[in-house]
């Protein structure tokens, strides 16, 4: 498995933006897409924005429109860009790999990493 590592969180108002980054020790094998995930305090781990290969994009409900994932496959890096930001986005935000078919995708692939800690302020 090629270690994920997350980046880029921090503490902003409400309103603020912040942009995360999903770096890659090296290119990975075996699927098709990348996906965020976040978990707040005392709560489940939830899917948050997928892209796949085709360049295809999908987004919980709640950050439609405030959103967008990205990648740079020249530098194994994706990207989630977080606009109007809201107390409710606050959590530790994770990143994996997946293989989806259409609309369906496998769980993730690999074990999960520390993640990076995004704290919205009202």
């Amino acid at each position: 498995q090629v270690p994920l590592v997350e980046s880029g969180g921090g503490l902003v108002q409400a309103g603020g933006s912040l942009r995360l980054s999903c770096a890659a020790a090296g290119r990975i094998f075996g699927v098709n897409a990348m996906g965020w995930y976040r978990q707040a305090p005392e709560k489940q781990r939830e899917w948050v924005a997928r892209i796949i290969d085709d360049g295809v994009t999908n987004y919980l409900d709640s950050v439609k429109g405030r959103f967008t994932i990205s990648r740079d496959n020249d530098k194994n890096t994706v990207y989630l860009q977080m606009n109007s930001l809201k107390p409710e986005d606050t959590g530790v935000y994770y990143c994996n790999a997946l293989r989806c078919s259409g609309v369906e995708c496998d769980s993730p692939y690999f074990a999960w990493g520390q993640g990076t800690q995004v704290t919205v302020s009202s």
